[in-house]
């Protein structure tokens, strides 16, 4: 029975380790190179241009019930599963336990949960691991991105370059380390089944061989049955996952079935991976193998372990698209104005655009003046401006300014839109050039002849001007004329002055006379009927009689009565 409550592991007791103290051989790469058989020569892996079937389905998953016994009478039968992948290189992944970032915690995970961090449709454990610490062993690059280096220890790689190629076999570290056509995806094992087609076991026993920590001699540790991983390709470059059930000494396969095995479906190199209880096939999120190792007397749970082959949608690389596009089905759908399997290019490149030109995700952008795919023309004649959309307006022969529609007037013409003739007495270009004709006589605008016709609006032109010159002179033979006339002394104004301040004078005078006149003539009636009382005049006649005064004068009292 199989436990797959999230809460309970594995107790790690179905171990199937190849190494006792240290993981991988202490021998270099160079010692590997020369045990290999002569027929390879010096290259110590093997290289595969990957599938890329677009129209097969992305993977196939197949479960196979299997006699492998050699012998009729005794069968062996095995249970597994093998996968095809058609396009490797945008479609598996390794995987770091839990996620980016898990060895180096020396974090394990289970592949279950490891596989929903990519959402893988089928994940398989893959590297070995430090039972006691967790640590992940061997080389490990993860989508491009390098996690662990091995130091250049010798044991069965399996990798993908940046170019599409699959590798299997031994690398140097310098190999791991490549700048030029660096690892995208890389994983250890131990052991190479296959190498070109042939069961390659004994040489990598040789290449690979220590003692096992728990199962003994290296031998031993190939001659085990046991539950077992693989991975490798077929002619058609497609990748094979390989996984069959088992227990330690009890149920499963040897390497050399494994090899066996894969051979006669058609592999043609193949490594091996994590076995015992570390084998586990998870198939759409779900646990689809049996695990080896206990979590009581009565269950068998999966283990936690370091990293995970992952097969999942279609990626493209890289997966954003160069943020300029969108991934579907492995490939990006770039946005306007970018190209390139990664959309990294605009769609004019710089050097396309010219001089007279600036790359935009829109295209070329030309300058003002200029148009064209790639700003190479300059605008046609009569148009300017951005986009030479613009209409000149120059006339009479005149051309503008593909940039700013400035007009260039040919000689005879000026203005801004060399409307106008030369003025009279000049002509060609700019009409700077005075005429030369007898008598001051005009010429023609453009060429300067003085034999020549006015006609038009010229000969008009030269009736206003000799209109406006005859009325000049008239205007100054005016002004010349009344500035010799005799000016007077006082001005009109100042007369008028002087005639108001007579005409007050005069009128003051008269009204003073009238006034004077008046009282006279008053004067004069108040003397003549004076009276004169009789008894006065009989009763004083001897007072009267002084000397000094007249008989007949008024009395001072009496002259202030009243009549």
């Amino acid at each position: 029975m199989c436990c797959l409550s999230p809460d309970r592991y594995s107790t790690d007791d179905d171990v199937l380790s190849p190494y006792t103290s240290s993981h991988g051989p202490s021998h270099s790469h160079r010692y590997v190179r020369d045990c290999q058989p002569i027929t390879y020569g010096n290259v110590t892996h093997e290289t595969r241009q990957a599938g890329n079937h677009f129209g097969s389905p992305l993977v196939e998953s197949k479960i196979f019930v299997s006699d492998i016994s050699s012998d009729s009478e005794t069968p062996k039968w095995v249970s597994g599963h093998i996968t095809v992948v058609q396009d490797p290189v945008r479609t598996v992944t390794v995987l770091e336990p839990g996620g980016p970032g898990g060895c180096k915690e020396s974090h394990k995970e289970l592949v279950e949960y490891t596989a929903r961090t990519r959402k893988c449709l089928i994940a398989q454990n893959g590297g070995y691991f430090n039972t006691r610490t967790g640590g992940c062993l061997g080389n490990i690059v993860s989508d491009g991105s390098l996690v662990q280096n091995s130091g250049g220890v010798q044991n069965a790689q399996f990798g993908i370059r940046k170019d599409g190629t699959l590798v299997f076999g031994y690398l140097s570290e310098e190999d791991v380390l490549d700048k030029v056509n660096p690892f995208v995806q890389l994983i250890s094992g131990v052991v190479w089944l296959l190498r070109a087609g042939k069961v390659y076991i004994n040489e990598s026993m040789q290449a690979e061989c220590d003692k096992t920590q728990e199962t003994g001699s290296f031998s031993r540790f190939v001659e085990v049955v046991s539950a077992r991983t693989a991975v490798g390709h077929d002619a058609a470059g497609r990748l094979i996952l390989f996984h069959v059930d088992g227990q330690t000494d009890k149920r499963g396969m040897n390497l050399w079935e494994v090899a066996e095995f894969l051979k006669k479906h058609g592999v043609i190199n193949a490594i091996n991976l994590d076995g015992g209880g570390s084998a586990t096939y998870v198939l759409n999120g779900s646990l689809a193998s049996y695990p080896s190792d206990s979590c009581d007397r009565v269950w068998r749970c999966p283990r936690a372990v370091s990293t995970v082959l992952c097969v999942h949608e279609r990626l493209c690389h890289p997966e954003d698209c160069s943020q300029h596009g969108v991934c579907v089905d492995g490939q990006c759908q770039c946005q306007p104005g970018w190209t390139g399997p990664t959309c990294a290019n605009l769609t004019c490149q710089p050097a396309a655009c010219g001089e007279h030109g600036m790359c935009t995700p829109d295209g070329c952008v030309c300058d003002a003046g200029w148009m064209g795919a790639n700003c190479s023309q300059e605008c046609g004649a009569g148009f300017y401006g951005d986009g030479c959309n613009q209409t000149c307006r120059c006339v009479n022969g005149g051309s503008c300014d593909s940039v700013h529609g400035r007009c260039s007037c040919p000689a005879g013409f000026y203005g801004d839109s060399c409307k106008e003739e030369c003025p009279l007495g000049f002509y060609g270009l700019h009409c700077l050039q005075p005429c030369e004709c007898g008598d001051l006589c005009p010429c023609d605008p453009v060429t300067g002849s003085c034999n020549n016709t006015l006609n038009g609006e010229r000969n008009s032109s030269l009736h206003k001007a000799g209109y406006c010159l005859g009325t000049k002179l008239l205007k100054q033979w005016k002004e010349q004329e009344e500035a010799h006339k005799p000016r007077p002394y006082l001005s009109e104004q100042s007369w008028l002055v002087i005639t108001a301040v007579l005409a007050v004078l005069l009128l003051t005078s008269v009204t003073g006379n009238l006034i004077q006149v008046c009282r006279r003539f008053r004067g004069h009636v108040q003397q003549k009927y004076s009276y004169v009382p009789l008894e006065a005049m009989n009763g004083r006649t001897a007072q009267s009689a002084q000397p000094g005064k007249s008989l007949f004068l008024p009395d001072d009292s009496d002259s202030q009565d009243s009549l």
